[in-house]
């Protein structure tokens, strides 16, 4: 594996996107006037982040329908002429437009084999698709009396650890469900990655206890800058989204949050947190793999 990209400053933008409804078009139309929005702000972001399931509707029985191929391969070239997805078209050119790094949120994605995954896309400056990720861990809950779902009723979860590199900082991937077990981004973490982004959508059920809970706890166990990106909450949707997008730094101080509305996060990453948290609390040479294994030489 290749070293981690020298860490650099950079402003990282979330874009907590309202108005997503029944029309795919609609949405995907909203979304890149919300990037182009976050581009031309007073603020210059090198990498944007969007929500989870930005281009439909977030519920299981939606999944199927709005799911696309993607039809992308770690490690070959993409190309998005080429594509049958109308989303990667999209998120391609608004991210070559702008000139910024885009994780663009997750859409539904559906393999020639018929499967479903909820998936995560990355695209460079250049509107290239660099990198995926298939949510590992799929979200099935059920909290008498407060909210009953069953991800896995229409999704298949993912197998496979991901990151991806910048000329500013290697960026650990994950989403929503994902962060309860922090096995991912202690791999991450281990890895080389100086941050960890999860596009998600907590509910006002699990937001209130867990949601800012568990990303102080991994940005603390790894000594990272973490972030989720949420949708914005709408209350006559079927899936009331939490909301309060935020970003944490490696003390697990949160540095920026939004509140429950449509809105774009804007926060200045600063890799001296980082040196200065692993130097002053140095968990990441004192761990006894010796007593206990280590998860990211299991993959």
């Amino acid at each position: 594996m290749a070293a981690a990209p020298p860490f650099k400053p950079f402003t990282l933008a979330m874009i907590q996107l309202g108005q997503v409804g029944a029309d795919k078009s609609a949405n995907l139309r909203h979304a890149r006037e919300m990037i182009h929005k976050a581009a031309q702000g007073a603020v210059s972001p090198r990498l944007m982040s969007l929500q989870e399931c930005f281009n439909s509707p977030y519920g299981h029985v939606h999944f199927p329908v709005y799911a696309e191929t993607i039809g992308f391969e770690p490690g070959q070239p993409y190309d998005v002429a080429k594509t049958e997805s109308e989303s990667v078209k999209l998120l391609s050119a608004a991210a070559k437009d702008t000139g910024v790094w885009l994780l663009g949120g997750t859409i539904p994605e559906r393999t020639p084999e018929g499967k479903v995954y909820n998936t995560a896309m990355v695209y460079s400056p250049k509107g290239d698709l660099v990198a995926i990720h298939r949510k590992v861990h799929l979200f099935d809950i059920d909290i008498p009396g407060k909210i009953t779902f069953k991800e896995s009723e229409t999704l298949t979860g993912g197998s496979s650890t991901n990151y991806f590199d910048t000329e500013f900082a290697r960026i650990g991937l994950g989403i929503c469900y994902d962060v309860r077990f922090p096995e991912l981004a202690a791999i991450a973490a281990r890895r080389g990655c100086q941050v960890c982004i999860y596009p998600g959508a907590f509910n006002t059920t699990t937001g209130p206890l867990h949601w800012e809970l568990l990303q102080r706890a991994r940005a603390a166990d790894n000594q990272i800058f973490f972030g989720m990106c949420s949708p914005a909450r709408d209350l006559t949707a079927g899936y009331h989204a939490w909301g309060h997008s935020l970003v944490v730094d490696p003390m697990a101080k949160v540095i920026g949050q939004l509140e429950h509305e449509e809105d774009i996060l804007f926060v200045d990453i600063d890799p001296k947190t980082f040196t200065e948290a692993r130097a002053g609390i140095p968990v990441t040479t004192q761990r006894r793999f010796d007593v206990y294994p280590d998860v990211s030489k299991a993959q």
